[in-house]
């Protein structure tokens, strides 16, 4: 029996070590993504010592207790799992902190994906040093569009306690209450490996949490409640635009699979120029236009699909399904994919 043991014991060593070769390149992200992580919380400071700090900028101050206002309604009035999120600070100094790289087949709206333990497949690989997000972007695009971009929140699922970060604090009322309850919904709901349903789903409810807020706090006819209504109303008209020339794009490539690459290459390049100055001609009053529609590749549609593309099914539900109750909807959503 003891030799049947010892038998099992080295297999089980066996297996350990081909894990550990063959996802040692995943090990090592992992390992770097969790000191990136664990700086951000050392480095975090409790909101009252923040707030009792004069060194720290008086003029900030009001948005760490709006934070506090918006964690607290998204807890008590939306159904929102209590947590201990955003009761600490961590100053960014003005600097970025956070880039994540996305790739997108070159002539097809297909995301490449990552495969996590946990998480499951992922349209997005995070990085807390650009040095090695570069490398990744490197490594892909000779295969595919790919791009690097910053990452202004990220929720990390019950992982840790994320902390408010002060890039939060230049936002708007509206944006900063759909940014928190954002955020705070990933750990509320979340279904493994769907980055799109998960994405598309905080969206929504971010939208009607911040106007929920804004309307309890403000009031209807408030400047910070009708400015974020006028500032999302751009935003549909743009995202409603990029997500029509996503599917006239992938209707493009579909026409031109027996072109060569280079033909391919050329058409593509006519196809984004006349996109971007379609885009930059929208009725648009007050939104502005991001950077990336300065050099637009595939990921740059691929990432309004993320958002964006469903938020309509959730509308749609919410409104028919459940005559516009929030308190019943999320109710549902939580017993259906609750954490």
């Amino acid at each position: 029996m003891r030799r049947y043991w010892k038998k099992i014991i080295w297999t089980l060593v066996l297996l350990l070590f081909l894990a550990i070769v063959f996802n040692w390149s995943l090990l090592l992200y992992g390992w770097g993504q969790l000191q990136g992580q664990v700086r951000i919380l050392q480095g975090a400071q409790p909101i009252e010592e923040v707030l009792n700090d004069p060194q720290f900028a008086d003029s900030l101050k009001p948005k760490l207790h709006l934070i506090q206002e918006i964690k607290a309604f998204a807890e008590d009035s939306l159904g929102i799992n209590p947590s201990n999120n955003y009761t600490s600070v961590y100053d960014q100094k003005g600097k970025p902190i956070l880039w994540i790289v996305t790739a997108c087949e070159p002539f097809e709206l297909n995301d490449y994906k990552w495969s996590f333990p946990v998480l499951g497949d992922l349209s997005y690989k995070g990085f807390f040093e650009k040095e090695k997000a570069e490398q990744e972007k490197k490594r892909l695009e000779s295969l595919y569009d790919a791009e690097i971009g910053e990452v202004t929140a990220w929720s990390t699922l019950g992982w840790f306690d994320d902390p408010v970060l002060t890039g939060f604090l230049g936002r708007s009322e509206g944006d900063l209450a759909n940014l928190i309850i954002h955020e705070l919904t990933h750990g509320t709901l979340y279904i493994k490996g769907d980055v799109t349903y998960n994405e598309n789903l905080a969206s929504f409810i971010g939208d009607v949490g911040a106007k929920r807020f804004l309307i309890q706090k403000y009031g209807r006819d408030s400047k910070e409640y009708l400015n974020y209504v006028q500032k999302m109303e751009d935003r549909e008209v743009f995202t409603q635009f990029v997500l029509q020339k996503a599917d006239s794009l992938e209707g493009l490539y579909q026409s031109w699979e027996g072109n060569s690459v280079e033909v391919k290459k050329s058409k593509k390049e006519q196809a984004l120029k006349t996109i971007t100055n379609e885009m930059q001609s929208l009725p648009l009053k007050v939104l502005k236009y991001p950077k990336r529609i300065s050099n637009l590749k595939n990921t740059f549609f691929m990432s309004y699909r993320r958002y964006h593309v469903d938020i309509h099914v959730f509308e749609k539900e919410f409104k028919e399904k459940y005559n516009s109750n929030f308190d019943a909807y999320f109710k549902a959503l939580k017993e259906k994919y609750g954490n």
